[in-house]
């Protein structure tokens, strides 16, 4: 089914952009099924508010809501889950369900990605908790912070506090944002 892919140009330029900008929003039901062809998919009980937003039909409250109830232990397993708790029509729904994952996660997995601190609004007390980061690299973060606004990404908050490679290797690890 690939083999048609590289004969239209349109099909082309679609595929690029999916594969290319993790932050496109996905437009139709034809680029919903590009994507799930393209192997595209994303995790509904690990999945940030970016990912939710890649999906049509979807606002960034709907997104932060389900980030939300993810992040404090609900856990969905199917599509039906996702729409009782945006209070959506299912049908509404059922054209997003090729892209999305329903992954079983056990209590302490869940427990373990629930550490992740997110840097623009974390404190430097619980910044300081976060494996290599000392306190004054915590109120490096908050000072950074709080005169040039919040962080994009762990891009950003590595050229912004001039940390080298390795300590960003180590710390992507423990950061969302």
């Amino acid at each position: 089914m690939n083999n048609w892919l590289p004969l239209n140009p349109k099909l082309q330029k679609l595929r690029a952009k999916l594969l290319n900008d993790p932050y496109y929003r996905l437009q139709s039901g034809e680029e919903i099924q590009i994507a799930a062809v393209l192997g595209i998919r994303i995790d509904a009980n690990q999945a940030t508010v970016d990912d939710w937003l890649r999906l049509p039909g979807l606002s960034i409250h709907q997104a932060r809501s389900l980030v939300e109830l993810s992040r404090s232990g609900v856990k969905f397993y199917c599509i039906e889950d996702i729409a009782a708790a945006l209070s959506m029509p299912l049908l509404r729904l059922e054209p997003l369900k090729v892209l999305l994952n329903f992954s079983y996660y056990d209590d302490e997995s869940l427990t373990n990605s629930t550490h992740l601190v997110n840097p623009n609004t974390a404190t430097v007390e619980k910044l300081a908790q976060v494996p290599f980061i000392d306190l004054s690299l915590a109120q490096a973060v908050v000072q950074n912070r709080l005169s040039a606004g919040p962080y994009r990404n762990l891009v950003d908050f590595q050229r912004r506090l001039e940390l080298p490679g390795d300590a960003i290797a180590q710390l992507m690890y423990y950061l969302r944002f």
